[in-house]
């Protein structure tokens, strides 16, 4: 017998449904009313998955059930499990977006997330106020395998020029922009307009999401035989910005961001003295789990939405600024 199924078959498997519930709201009670079982069904169900799996699973501190190491160990495998399942369940059944509570995940970057979100949960907001999205962080080395396994439905991620897919991924082309420069509102050295130079002999604030890539921006001036001076280095864009305007370091990032950040930050927008490269923010999926009726509705939702939200910010904010380029990551 497969020893998978041997294991299995010493658990009901609507325990797990049970188990996942329980894990997320550590409270019987509530994971009792999601369930729409009464408490004393719920806590005799995880009686049987104790016994079933020799282990307490959750034991009681305070108002609240904590998992135990091995919940803890089980707890993302038994969710994607349940996810995956259910994913295959439904594929075969027409998709209602006015009804359907699915949750679809998305691997992103704060900056690629900060780019769809607000667009994209506005228009689901009004067309399907059941489902969920959840966002995980992406790794550019982990998110297609994740993809190819079902564990997401779509991972954001840049690119700068054309470079071929992978096997079996798809892709959506997004949102395709430029980069701008940042200097606080009044900086001592920079005034309407910024020159290779001055970018060149002020301190800058450099992002990269992840530790082993290297910035777009600083590959750009390589290839010219230049190099700017990093004096702090991030794994997100949001904080820079905060960071700019407080001191006289200098940020290269997307336009997008620029935009909406200088409503919250005292920043002045400059253009890039050098030719740095223009991005495309893509959504990928897999060709594998990209034919279910909520995969394509759902892809259906976003090309082309902030395309046109970005014209609109063009305009907005055209005169705020000496100068209006645009901008993106890895920055």
């Amino acid at each position: 017998m497969n020893i998978m199924h041997s294991n299995l078959r010493r658990l009901d498997l609507n325990l797990l449904l049970v188990f996942d519930a329980l894990f997320r709201h550590r409270s019987v009670a509530a994971a009792a009313d999601e369930l729409a079982m009464s408490p004393s069904a719920c806590s005799h169900a995880l009686s049987r998955m104790r016994e079933a799996l020799a282990d307490e699973l959750f034991v009681r501190a305070g108002n609240a059930m904590q998992p135990t190491v091995q919940a803890e160990l089980m707890a993302g495998g038994v969710a994607d499990a349940l996810r995956i399942l259910a994913d295959r369940l439904s594929s075969a059944a027409p998709f209602s977006p006015e009804s359907s509570t699915q949750t679809f995940v998305f691997a992103a970057t704060d900056y690629t997330a900060y780019a769809l979100l607000p667009s994209l949960v506005a228009r689901l907001e009004q067309v399907a106020p059941h489902l969920c999205l959840k966002m995980i962080h992406a790794s550019h080395r982990d998110s297609l395998d994740e993809l190819r396994e079902g564990r997401i439905h779509f991972a954001l991620g840049v690119t700068h020029g054309h470079a071929p897919l992978p096997e079996g991924i798809e892709a959506l082309d997004y949102l395709s922009d430029d980069y701008v420069v940042v200097a606080r509102q009044g900086h001592p050295r920079i005034g309407t307009s910024l020159s290779l130079q001055a970018y060149l002999a002020e301190r800058h604030v450099a992002v990269l999401p992840w530790e082993d890539a290297s910035s777009v921006i600083d590959s750009a001036l390589a290839r010219v035989g230049l190099q700017r001076d990093v004096a702090v280095q991030l794994p997100s864009v949001m904080a820079a910005p905060f960071i700019v305007a407080q001191s006289d370091y200098l940020f290269t990032l997307p336009r997008l961001a620029a935009l909406q950040l200088s409503n919250v930050a005292a920043l002045v927008m400059h253009a890039v003295p050098f030719e740095a490269p223009r991005y495309t923010l893509r959504i990928l999926h897999h060709v594998r789990h990209s034919s279910t009726p909520g995969h394509l509705w759902m892809r259906e939702q976003m090309p082309g939405n902030l395309n046109s939200t970005c014209k609109v910010l063009s305009y907005k904010y055209l005169y705020r600024f000496n100068f209006f380029v645009g901008i993106p990551v890895g920055m």
